[in-house]
């Protein structure tokens, strides 16, 4: 089974102040760090976003949305639309810690589910998520009917519920970090000093 991984940048990183996608760590542009692992793990790479300019370095499969300002409903539908892949991985541009053993895990749960979701802390993480392409119907409707809000998206599919539950090889700062992600300038910051402590671990 060949499987796709869809990045999303099309926010507009407003709570930010900056595009969070092209923040460096470890003087390494973020979504460069989650491109470089996904290549290596998935047979199609394909990149969401409104601006492919800003991106060419990347030398990724770029598409824009097809339904501008709709939010991250719309950057899912550009990707799974373009993806060549039945089931896709669907990552945010702002995890700086992303886990390829992790996606793979959850990628392999997917059987017949139209899409599977890890629920951390109560928490659904629909940006770090597997979904088949057949559920571009479900998607396409919701944002029709402008009901651009995930959650009513995933009450009209069959998914699978991830928790720690079934995540138990992974320990809580594991996933505390894995499902870490950067909207203000304090989260950023958070991260650097994260991955420096990291980088020095490695040596």
């Amino acid at each position: 089974m060949k499987v796709g991984a869809i990045i999303l940048s099309g926010g507009k990183s407003s709570r930010m102040g900056t595009n969070k996608a092209l923040l460096e760590i470890n003087q390494k542009p973020n979504i460069e760090r989650i491109a470089s692992q996904l290549k290596r793990n998935f047979d199609e790479l394909i990149l969401v976003t409104n601006d492919p300019e800003a991106y060419q370095f990347l030398d990724l499969t770029t598409v824009r949305d097809r339904y501008p300002k709709k939010g991250p409903l719309a950057g899912i539908h550009a990707g799974l639309t373009a993806s060549r892949c039945e089931v896709n991985l669907i990552v945010a541009c702002d995890m700086p810690f992303i886990s390829v053993k992790l996606a793979l895990d959850l990628v392999h749960q997917i059987g017949n589910y139209d899409a599977v979701i890890p629920v951390i802390n109560g928490k659904q993480h629909p940006l770090f998520s597997v979904f088949k392409k057949k559920t571009i119907v479900k998607i396409e409707e919701s944002i029709k009917n402008n009901c651009l809000k995930m959650q009513s998206l995933v009450n009209h599919l069959d998914v699978l519920y991830i928790t720690e539950n079934n995540l138990q090889e992974y320990t809580k700062s594991n996933l505390e970090r894995i499902f870490f992600n950067m909207n203000h300038p304090n989260e950023y910051e958070h991260a650097k000093e994260w991955a420096k402590r990291e980088q020095r671990e490695e040596i």
